[in-house]
This record gives structure tokens, sequence and C-alpha cells, in this order.
């Protein structure tokens, strides 16, 4: 049974910077391809960044595209987002998720961040 629990999420000043961790638990971690989304208050959930099983192929949103960087540890069954110069329309609850190679989707709790102006 596959879970993903996300941390680092919290309230940070426009400019600032975190750093949100997912946690993977289940078999064969490194046969999945991860990924981050997010959903803020009266929006649909978009697509933020995801990366493939072996670490060398990411994808971004144009969004945050040059401000965020997805990467993955398959050591230790973790997929991280580093945020860099964020802004208020950053706010949202955020989700890490993983796809295994039969299509199914995992999805954890979200984590919140909130960027003050």
């Amino acid at each position: 049974q596959v879970q993903l629990v996300e941390s680092g999420g919290g309230l940070v000043q426009a400019g600032g910077s975190l750093r949100l961790s997912c946690a993977f638990s289940g078999r064969a971690f490194s046969t999945y391809s991860t990924g981050w989304f997010r959903q803020a208050p009266g929006k649909e959930r978009e697509f933020v960044a995801t990366i493939g099983w072996s670490g060398s192929n990411t994808g971004y949103a144009n969004s945050v595209k040059g401000r965020f960087t997805i990467s993955r540890d398959n050591a230790k069954n973790t997929v991280s987002l580093e945020m860099n110069s964020l802004k208020p329309e950053d706010t949202a609850v955020y989700y890490c998720t993983a796809r295994a190679t039969d299509g199914s989707d995992y999805w954890g709790q979200g984590t919140q961040v909130t960027v003050s102006s």
C-alpha cells in the first residue's frame, strides 16, 4: 500500500524560500514517477512539477519555472520541492503525487504554503 506524507509547508514572506518534502512508503519507489500539484482557495488543482523515476527528467509549470526545483532521492524514498522567490500567488495547498507503472495515481494529504505580501 502506497502512502505519501508531505511536510515543510508554512508561512513565508514574498521573496522567501521553502522546501517541501514528501515521504513515500510502499514498495519500489524507484519505479514511480512523482510530482507536485497545488490548489489555491476557490481554484482547481494545478500541476506544479514532475520528475521521472530516475530523476533525470523533470518538468515544470510555466508559473514556477526558474523558481522551483524538484528532486528525488530513491535511496531515501523522498521527493522534494525547493521553492525560491515565492510570490503571494504561490499560496496554496501543495500535494505530492506518485504514479505507478500501471497508471495508478497516489496522493498525499497536502501541506499548506502561505506567502504574505
